[in-house]
This record gives structure tokens, C-alpha cells and sequence, in this order.
């Protein structure tokens, strides 16, 4: 006989999954359904979502979670869109001018371009080791000067005020293009269907590996970092090395937000990847929630939506009006009301978007604990 205590029995109830767990199946189901009912106009606003989501949680890395301001991470994402389509391009011949490209199979290029920006951030690390709040940002803002200048003028590589055309993503099996033609379901699959599978998966990995990293080892010490520096280098931690790695992992996520928005805008234009940009970036992790992926995927769907919906349906709204007619823009409207929003976020909800949705959470689950009758106790209480 076994002196071993018996297993309690398992319950049916025991072994569902959690609401959460339900939920988040839910919601992955019903983003995969997307591509099959959605029009090109919300797949677009959707991958352009998704891209800033990518984007966002590198920058979150940096600034929530280890406290170092950017102001250049506009520079990285034109690294990466950059990057992908000069390893990807076979080249072209212009008036004037020739374009040059490496023509490397297009996976090699999108893994290419995140290295590249990450190497951009390495090149760039030893400052950020060294700075920390305003004088990095100020720092950082030089990289966008740098980079639009380096964008408009080196016409062999970037295409100069023109651009340059984007190369299709092409793995075993499918090309993320309208040809050649993919059915599924009896659902042709054009390009924006496509990029939306990739696109997921990208963020998922994306959030995964930020997840891991805040919730581990390297997330405590950068936490620590961010809260107590001295008594972080006091514990052992190595700060400046830890900042380095950590502005060049950054870079390497804003590289893959980068070479995706390329992917989806089909052609790459400098002046999009000015100031404006990281300033958008700044915006999206203060309104999402600071220090957590979540956050920033909740910031940048909102950020990036808003523009959108503005211009979709800017003839219904007042005081918005159709872009180029000469009153108030929808990009202008949108900078106005996220601005607003980056103001009430620090002024009433220093969590953001995420903070708010755990305060409510918070605040129901106390409601469910409280006694029915709060007056009397739980042993006075009639039968």
C-alpha cells in the first residue's frame, strides 16, 4: 500500500478553459473571418493597425518599460520599408537615374530589413546607453533630419520625392499579391486578404515575445531601470548595456511595422516617415497604457483607426471636411482629438486605455464580492 494521498477527482467544470482563454479564441476566430467579409477599404485601415501595433510595442519597450523617450523611431520604420525593398529589388532603370536592388528571395529580404534596422539601433545604442529622458529624445529626434534628408537625395536607393515600388512578399506556397489568383471558401483572396494572415501573424508573435520579455528576468530589470536606476545598478543589473539592447530591439520591431506598411502601401514615400510619425508612436503607447503590449496594440488601433473612419466618413461629420476641399482635414481633426486624448489619459487616467478596462474589471469584480445586504454581516443576515 502507498502511503501517497489519492488524487482528487477532476470535475468537467475543472477542465474548461478559462473566460479569458474563451475570449481571446473568440476574438481570434473572429479576426480570421475578416478577410472573408470585409471590404478592401477596412482590410487596409485593419493591416495599417496592425503595422503601428508592431511598431508600437517596440517603442512601449523602450519608453514604457524602461523609461528612454524617442522622438526617432519614424527613422527605424523607414529602415525597415526602406531596407525590404532595396534587398527585395532586382533594380530599375529611370530617367536619369538607375535604381539599385540586391534581389534577394523576398523572405530573406523582410528578415534582411528587421536586421538592418536593428542594426541602424545598434549603430545608435552606445547614445542611449548613455542619455536618458529628454537629452535621448533630443538625440533621437536627430535621427528623422538624417533619415528624410538621406531619403530625398540618395535617388539610387530610396527613389527620391518619387518613391519606389514595393516588391510582393512570395513564400513557398502563396505570393502575397492579387496574382496569382487564391481561392478559398469560394473567396477570391487578393493581396489585402492575403497580408491580413500575415499580418496577424506577426502581431501575435510580436506580443508574444514583448510578453515574455516583460514578464521575465529582462522585463523586472528594465522595469527597475525605469523606476530606480541607481539602486538597479546597486542589485547588479548592467544599466547601460540594458538600454542599448533594448533601444535595438525596439529598432528591430519598428523595422518589421516598417517592411509590413510597405507590403500594404505598395510603394514607399519619404515624406510619410517624417516627425508626425513618432509623434503618432508617443501617442498611441501614452493613450494605450504604458509598459505593457496590450496597451500598445489598444493604443495604436485607436490612433490609426481615427483617421480613417474621419475620412471615410468626413461628409456626415461637422466641422470635418473632405480632404483637399480647404477646411479642416481629417488628419487634422484626428491629430486634434488624440491630442485631446493624450491630455485627459495624463490628466485622469495614467493607465491609459488598458488602465481604465482593468479599473472597470476592478470595480465589477468588487461588486460580485460585496454581500447583498453591505449593512448587516454575512451570519446576521435572515434566512
Amino acid at each position: 500500500m502507498s502511503d501517497r494521498p489519492p488524487r482528487p477527482a477532476v470535475l468537467a467544470s475543472d477542465r474548461l478553459p478559462r473566460p479569458a482563454v474563451l475570449a481571446a479564441v473568440a476574438v481570434a476566430a473572429v479576426l480570421l473571418a475578416f478577410p472573408f467579409y470585409l471590404d478592401s477599404f477596412w482590410l487596409q485601415t485593419g493591416l495599417f493597425a496592425m503595422s503601428a501595433a508592431i511598431g508600437a510595442i517596440g517603442l512601449n519597450l523602450l519608453t514604457g518599460a524602461t523609461g528612454q523617450l524617442s522622438l526617432g523611431h519614424a527613422f527605424f520604420l523607414a529602415v525597415g520599408a526602406y531596407g525590404y525593398v532595396y534587398l527585395a529589388s532586382d533594380g530599375e532603370s529611370r530617367p536619369g537615374h538607375e535604381l539599385a536592388g540586391l534581389g534577394l528571395p523576398t523572405p530573406v529580404a523582410f528578415l534582411g530589413a528587421v536586421l538592418l534596422a536593428g542594426a541602424a539601433g545598434g549603430l545608435f545604442s552606445p547614445i542611449a546607453g548613455r542619455l536618458r529622458g529628454t537629452y535621448l529624445g533630443i538625440a533621437s529626434l536627430a535621427l528623422i533630419f538624417i533619415g528624410q534628408h538621406v531619403l530625398f537625395n540618395a535617388e539610387p536607393l530610396t527613389g527620391g520625392f518619387n518613391g519606389r515600388d514595393v516588391p510582393p512578399l512570395a513564400l513557398p506556397g502563396v505570393t502575397f499579391a492579387d496574382s496569382p489568383e487564391l481561392v478559398v471558401f469560394n473567396v477570391p483572396l487578393g493581396a489585402l486578404e492575403r497580408l491580413w494572415f500575415l499580418g496577424l501573424a506577426l502581431l501575435a508573435l510580436a506580443a508574444w515575445l514583448a510578453r515574455g520579455i516583460l514578464r521575465g528576468r529582462p522585463g523586472r530589470a528594465l522595469n527597475t531601470i525605469r523606476d530606480h536606476e541607481v539602486a538597479a545598478a546597486v542589485l547588479g543589473v548592467p544599466v547601460a548595456r540594458y538600454r542599448a539592447g533594448v533601444f535595438v530591439l525596439s529598432s528591430m520591431y519598428a523595422g518589421a511595422a516598417g517592411a509590413l506598411l510597405a507590403l500594404v502601401f505598395r510603394r514607399t514615400v519619404p515624406e510619410y516617415f517624417g516627425m508626425f510619425l513618432s509623434l503618432d508612436y508617443l501617442a498611441m503607447i501614452v493613450i494605450g497604457g504604458l509598459g505593457t503590449a496590450a496597451g500598445a496594440v489598444a493604443g495604436a488601433v485607436f490612433v490609426t483607426l481615427l483617421p480613417q473612419l474621419l475620412t471615410r466618413y468626413s461628409d456626415g461629420l461637422p466641422l470635418v471636411a473632405a480632404p483637399g476641399s480647404g477646411g479642416v482635414s481629417p488628419a487634422e481633426a484626428a491629430r486634434v482629438l488624440y491630442g485631446a486624448a493624450v491630455v485627459a489619459v495624463v490628466l485622469f487616467l495614467p493607465g491609459g486605455l488598458l488602465g481604465m478596462w482593468a479599473r472597470l474589471r476592478a470595480v465589477r469584480a468588487r461588486r460580485r464580492a460585496a454581500p447583498p445586504h453591505p449593512g448587516l454581516d454575512q451570519k446576521e443576515q435572515p434566512a
